[in-house]
């Protein structure tokens, strides 16, 4: 099995979303592990700009040829914009989900809780858990 890469810069939620936190802006994506679960992405479900969402709340589906599965928000906030490239381009998603394949970026409404999130070292031991 390849070693999976996890950005020691990104932080990552339990179910396998990256987040970068820039300000009171985050932007986040999917994990190389949770897209080499998935396989091949056909089709995501972007949110609206402006669309209020919570944390551990549903922001947006990812559609692969063998199943579906939700994106949830690392924190409290607003979306501020979705990658349009998605659109005709789903297959970024796996090609390079920690730069061109991102999927949303949100304003986020206060700090995210550190404890919700896991730096690089504490995810791969996620991942090796098998969970």
């Amino acid at each position: 099995m390849s070693e999976t890469k996890v950005p020691s810069e990104l932080h990552y939620t339990k179910t396998h979303e990256w987040v970068k936190v820039d300000g009171e802006v985050a932007t986040v994506g999917i994990t190389d592990h949770a897209q080499s679960q998935l396989t091949d992405i056909v089709f995501v479900d972007l949110p609206q700009a402006g669309k209020a969402v919570t944390k551990g709340a549903s922001v947006l589906v990812l559609e692969s040829v063998k199943t579906v599965a939700d994106v949830y928000a690392p924190g409290n906030g607003t979306v501020s914009e979705a990658n349009a490239e998605l659109k005709s381009h789903p297959e970024l998603v796996n090609q390079d989900p920690y730069g061109k394949g991102w999927l949303f970026r949100m304003k986020l409404a206060g700090p995210i809780d550190p404890q919700g999130l896991l730096n690089a070292e504490a995810y791969r031991a996620h991942v090796a858990s098998g969970a």
